[in-house]
């Protein structure tokens, strides 16, 4: 691997880390999913300091490429990503429809004193 992908590939890391870091001291983003973000690039700072070790794994596992082996990890994590935000997604449309319920019980109470 080149020395400017290897550069390139720490920047995209430190970057990523310092994005998640504003955004998690900013309130906007839950520590599980920061965890998340930081596992991801901790991932890219090593394999961008041993570039061999993608190649290892994806001979060991049977992938041709090492490159079909990271669209197969990143196609998984976007796969468990999208069950997780649709899990979060039911669980708020169950507190919302018990709120509008709760509140349709207040106005109600009201309305009768």
């Amino acid at each position: 691997m080149s020395i400017r992908i290897i550069i390139l590939m720490l920047l995209a890391a430190l970057f990523i880390i310092a994005f998640t870091t504003h955004f998690l001291r900013k309130g906007r983003m839950p520590e599980k999913y920061a965890l998340l973000w930081y596992f991801f690039g901790l991932a890219v700072i090593i394999l961008s300091l041993f570039p061999n070790l993608m190649s290892y794994f994806s001979k060991l596992f049977g992938f041709e490429s090492p490159a079909n082996m990271i669209f197969i990890i990143l196609i998984a994590i976007l796969l468990l990503l999208d069950m997780a935000l649709t899990i979060m997604i039911a669980g708020q449309k169950k507190k919302t429809t018990l709120l509008i319920q709760e509140l349709s019980i207040l106005k109600e109470e009201i309305k009768s004193k």
